[in-house]
């Protein structure tokens, strides 16, 4: 297995790389267990004080559960693993308030963690609109959870495609500026009467064969059956780095459980 690195940027938050021989199974469940297996914090119980605003306590309270979360996984477990066994306590959940009177536009900025580490991702998120005199007072519960029980948990988008093998088998022919042009992403350039690769531009390719469908065979795109492009887009519980390493992590756990099932049949 090879691995190269393509783009990355500040605060990792979108991660792209290059995987060479693999199977797409391996590549498919790599994919699978980032999203649905990697845990975060979400709100999962909302306990209402107050609310005399024009929304209902089941519309916040799934705003709520929706609004990503900073999550420190060293500091964590899910309920499941935790020494509780999922009744709750400080090492599996935390609590998370908010009291605001209106007129006023109430953000997620507003509400109060139990742990500094823990905050909204997007503090700028509106909750709820309060008019002159209305109320809201909450107690939130925050808890460890994975993209496979609900969407709320999942870290990020995480996708991928086979690395495309572009030929131009003849550089002049009839219909070369028409597939310079049917290109979505650029990736010919004609100049001189001549048909070039721009290679800055060749793994935006998305394999759509409309430069092939515009010539006789002059150029030729294939993907590559063992090499993929892997792309990672956290939603900011995590950074895309920390979601690939706990993904391996919980690979890794999963196999050696299957191993250990194996020979227990044998």
């Amino acid at each position: 297995m090879e691995i190269r690195l393509l783009e990355k940027n500040k605060d990792l938050t979108r991660l792209s790389f290059i995987l060479k021989g693999v199977e797409p199974a391996f590549v498919n469940s790599l994919r699978r267990y980032m999203i649905n297996k990697v845990p975060t914090l979400a709100i999962e119980d909302v306990e209402f004080r107050k609310n005399s605003s024009a929304l209902y306590d089941e519309i916040i309270a799934h705003r709520l559960g929706l609004m990503p979360l900073t999550t420190d996984i060293k500091s964590y477990n899910l309920p499941q693993d935790c020494k509780c066994k999922g009744v709750g306590c400080s090492q599996c959940q935390l609590k998370i308030t908010l009291k605001a009177k209106g007129p006023k536009t109430v953000y997620g900025s507003e509400l109060k963690s139990a742990d500094p580490k823990v905050q909204p991702v997007f503090p700028e998120t509106p909750i709820v609109k309060l008019l002159k005199d209305q109320e809201i007072e909450f107690v939130a519960v925050a808890s460890m959870g994975v993209g496979k029980e609900h969407i709320k948990w999942s870290p990020g988008l995480v996708y991928y495609k086979h690395k495309p093998d572009i030929k131009i088998v003849k550089n002049s022919f009839e219909n070369a500026e028409k597939v310079a042009e049917q290109c979505p992403v650029e990736i010919f350039s004609f100049k001189g009467n001549k048909l070039t690769l721009n290679n800055d531009n060749l793994m935006k390719c998305t394999l759509c064969n409309a430069c092939v469908d515009s010539c006789k065979g002059e150029v030729t795109v294939e993907p590559e059956k063992d090499t993929f492009i892997f792309y990672v887009e956290a939603w900011g519980q995590l950074n895309a780095k920390e979601i690939i390493n706990k993904a391996m992590s919980v690979f890794d756990k999963a196999l050696d459980t299957f191993s250990e099932k194996i020979k227990e049949t044998e």
